[in-house]
């Protein structure tokens, strides 16, 4: 649950950051950046002053907010009529996210709010939530080891012939059991992901999600994840799942193997540790994110595998690591043209891959936390391949 602490001081990093650029105040409707400071998913429109304390305004359910959020000022949605009386006189410059706020919601804040202006903090709001505290590191390590003693069980279900769609059934029920959420929440527009997938040779090559393995799905309207494809022996079977607990996310892949693999699978397996070790040691402050990217992809390049890294030839996700706390595409993002230096505290998923047409996928996945000695492993549990 959020302290009262841990809400003020996530406040006041926000508050900093609206000063330095002249706004008023925030002005927040989306329930996860809600949720992130102030403890409560409940429908609400939350307002932060440049200075002084937030208000949550809740149109349902007030009770629970009241009893879940530490906030001391948590009151009814008003009318329509009431809301401008809020903010006080004369023109402010309110701070809203427009990466995720519909035009409609917009325009309907717009005319709630007439002769104010807003303007987009979207940035700004991604900058402060991507630096974790140590309550929310300890929160990913705690998803991290949940989500790891699900995969540990894997060798106790997986079998040859069948299918991918039984595997993630068994998968998913167990971590279902122990907590799981499922609530995979992420940023981006038009991007929507199950909880994870299981994915064979026969499966490998297909998707329209922005990573490196998608999977075929179970219909042209569901196209990611697992299919109806048979598990075969001799080829890799790349499990990637997410855990959420407590509303964080965190990501990790390993790959299992019934019988023997494919030396070139192997090859371009042994790759994607190199990659993952080299990004680990380098993930230190400063340490700029495109830079990270340039280093992977000339370190596949050398494997003779560039073309096959991070995706399909011709298909291939333009970033080898993604923010991820209360979503799974938080910042930073290790790709080209993310020109920031790394902070102390961001929560990296590293997901080196490798797409080899009509042999499958395979590669690793981690999620890290940035720190002085470089990456520190959340999702502790043996990368090597899992035979059976």
């Amino acid at each position: 649950m959020l302290t009262e602490q841990e809400s003020q001081q996530r406040v006041f990093r926000l508050q900093a950051g609206l000063k330095e650029k002249g706004l008023s105040g925030a002005l927040f409707i989306f329930p996860i950046d809600v949720y992130y400071f102030t403890g409560t998913r409940q429908n609400s429109t939350l307002w932060i002053p440049v200075e002084g304390a937030p208000m949550l305004l809740v149109r349902k359910s007030l009770s629970r907010a009241r009893g879940e959020s530490p906030l001391a000022d948590i009151r009814p949605f008003p009318s329509s009529k009431e809301f401008p009386s809020l903010f006080g006189e004369g023109e402010m410059k309110i701070g809203m996210t427009f990466d995720v706020i519909p035009v409609q919601q917009l325009n309907y804040y717009t005319k709630l709010l007439p002769g104010h202006q807003i303007v987009d903090i979207s940035p700004l709001n991604r900058e402060v939530r991507s630096v974790k505290s140590e309550f929310e590191v300890e929160q990913l390590r705690y998803s991290g080891s949940v989500l790891c003693s699900v995969f540990h069980q894997v060798p106790q279900f997986l079998n040859a012939g069948m299918r991918e769609l039984d595997l993630a059934a068994e998968f998913e029920y167990r971590l279902r059991k122990a907590g799981n959420e499922g609530y995979v929440r992420m940023r981006a527009f038009n991007q929507e992901l199950y909880g994870g997938l299981a994915v064979s040779a026969g499966g490998a090559s297909y998707g329209f999600f922005d990573g490196a393995v998608t999977g075929k799905g179970l219909s042209n309207a569901s196209p990611h994840g697992a299919s109806v494809e048979v598990i075969r022996e001799n080829e890799p079977i790349l499990l990637d799942y997410t855990g959420v607990f407590n509303g964080y996310v965190t990501d990790m892949t390993r790959i299992f193997v019934i019988g023997q693999l494919d030396p070139e699978l192997q090859h371009a397996f042994d790759a994607s540790l190199s990659i993952q070790e080299a990004i680990r040691q380098a993930m230190k402050p400063g340490a700029v994110c495109e830079d990270l990217f340039a280093m992977s992809v000339k370190m596949a390049e050398e494997a003779g595998l560039g073309s096959a890294f991070m995706g399909m030839p011709g298909e291939q996700a333009k970033f080898v690591g993604h923010g991820v706390g209360l979503e799974l595409d938080e910042y930073p993002v290790l790709a080209q043209g993310f020109k920031v230096p790394l902070v102390s505290g961001q929560t990296i998923a590293v997901e080196p891959k490798f797409v080899l047409p009509g042999k499958g996928a395979i590669g690793i996945e981690n999620t890290f936390s940035v720190s002085d000695n470089g990456g520190i492993k959340l999702t502790d549990m043996p990368d090597k391949i899992v035979f059976l």
